[in-house]
């Protein structure tokens, strides 16, 4: 079972249009715009079709052409937006469509449809189980209204091969005697709602970072959330701290948010993360592009970016891209999140050191020791190699082992690509260390 998230934000999105908020105004430096919270199951079932649907699923890359159910929380602008059946109904041969949802739901779409749309409605309310195409639906609780209690629902999602999800946007947190509806379940993944962070006191019908936690600890003491379970936190808005701040306060619970666009492939072995590093002339790079022989068709991510009228830099990239196949391509991008969250293919990063190196320089950082924009672009790209979803190598110096600069951005250069490395080694499934052109293995 493949889940496309199409958007990971709350209904205002993240960051808020209108707001100037610190959590806002780091989401926009990091061009990090979450649209209104909606997935794609195997390119056939939507888990609601909210205002921001549409135009993410192009941003993103996918058609909903081939969408023949769409399953409906509630009527909230945010997760159902009826004038997309209008504007479905525009395109010649789209097929059937059936919505499920509560009724109060589905009544507000109707006005929408012309007398021959191919769209049929099949209204559903907490206890009941359907089964749709291959899929078979539990609808659970949601502890949210639109108008009356009952008008919000949640989904338990079995696939064809088995793989269940629990999909949890938007509910406040349950009692207890909801839980025993998912114990035992071992759920593959939970999309966790998380819109208030430290400000739940704003809705008793959307968790905060407190209340999510606790959710997922019954979760976990019904064994809903085991081992293996990918916890989500979706829905998320801008009363959240910055994203850095946010992951590691997820993490704390098991769970780590969600981004746009991220692909969730159910029942596939982790992709292998493969991280190199040592000292010059030690051999990484020939050693992380052997990790890939026989390969045609990879990325090799350049990640410290062009650099004009260097010449000793161009004849080194010349050098490298003489060893490498023909049919590899080669992206010189200092943006290597972006990278390896879009990645199709295996992708090779060379090297995190120059990476962070061209960090530094855009935020100015070398002068003033302003290190936050570039611990926040840090955050990222962790985030992003942790979630990657392709085979992956990362090559990095090892520059701490000499001795001390004596210079002040010498020294904060090596402290931190330490941290950076450090993090990212962490991450990794397989950690190696070069020394006189010999691979040791670290882990």
């Amino acid at each position: 079972m493949r889940v496309t998230l199409l958007g990971t934000g709350a209904a205002d999105g993240w960051p808020n249009a209108f707001c100037r908020c610190g959590s806002c105004d780091d989401a926009r430096r990091r061009g990090d715009h979450r649209a209104q919270t909606a997935a794609l199951v195997d390119d056939a079932l939507l888990l609601d079709l909210g205002a921001d649907a549409m135009g993410a699923a192009v941003r993103h890359g996918v058609s909903l052409a081939a969408v023949r159910h769409v399953l409906v929380t509630h009527a909230h602008a945010d997760h159902l937006a009826p004038s997309a059946l209008l504007y479905r109904s525009w395109i010649a041969g789209v097929g059937d469509l059936e919505l499920i949802g509560p009724a109060d739901a589905l009544d507000a779409c109707r006005p929408w449809l012309g007398p021959d749309d191919p769209v049929r409605f099949r209204a559903v309310e907490a206890g009941d189980r359907v089964f749709v195409g291959g899929y078979e639906v539990r609808v659970l609780p949601a502890r949210h209204r639109v108008f009356r209690d009952g008008d919000a629902v949640l989904y338990d999602l079995t696939g064809p091969g088995g793989h269940r999800l629990l999909w949890a946007t938007d509910t406040g947190p349950w009692p207890p005697a909801w839980f025993d509806a998912v114990a035992g379940t071992a759920y593959d993944a939970v999309f966790l709602e998380e819109t208030f962070g430290d400000r739940e006191g704003l809705s008793d019908g959307h968790l905060g970072l407190s209340r999510f936690g606790r959710m997922v600890g019954k979760m976990r003491g019904v064994g809903a959330v085991v081992d293996g379970t990918d916890v989500v936190a979706v829905h998320l808005g801008h009363h959240n701290p910055p994203l850095g701040e946010l992951r590691r306060r997820l993490a704390e619970y098991g769970a780590r948010p969600g981004h746009d666009g991220e692909v969730l492939e159910m029942g596939r072995p982790s992709p292998r993360r493969v991280f190199v590093t040592g000292g010059a002339r030690s051999g990484k790079s020939r050693y992380a592009e052997g990790l890939f022989a026989g390969a045609e068709d990879v990325v090799y991510a350049a990640a410290g970016g062009p650099r004009e009228d260097d010449p000793d830099w161009a004849r080194r990239v010349d050098e490298h891209r003489m060893r490498r196949p023909a049919s590899w391509t080669t992206v010189e991008d200092t943006d290597v999140a972006g990278v390896l969250r879009t990645a199709g293919r295996p992708v090779l990063v060379d090297c995190l050191g120059t990476w962070l190196a061209a960090r530094i320089d855009h935020h100015d950082a070398w002068e003033t020791g302003d290190l936050a924009a570039v611990r926040a672009d840090v955050d990222d790209l962790v985030d992003a190699w942790r979630t990657c979803g392709v085979p992956v190598v990362a090559v990095s110096n090892e520059v701490g082992s000499g001795i001390v600069p004596d210079t002040a951005s010498g020294r904060l250069f090596r402290d931190e690509l330490g941290r950076l490395n450090a993090r990212v080694a962490e991450a990794s499934d397989e950690v190696v260390l070069m020394v006189a052109g010999q691979p040791l293995t670290i882990r």
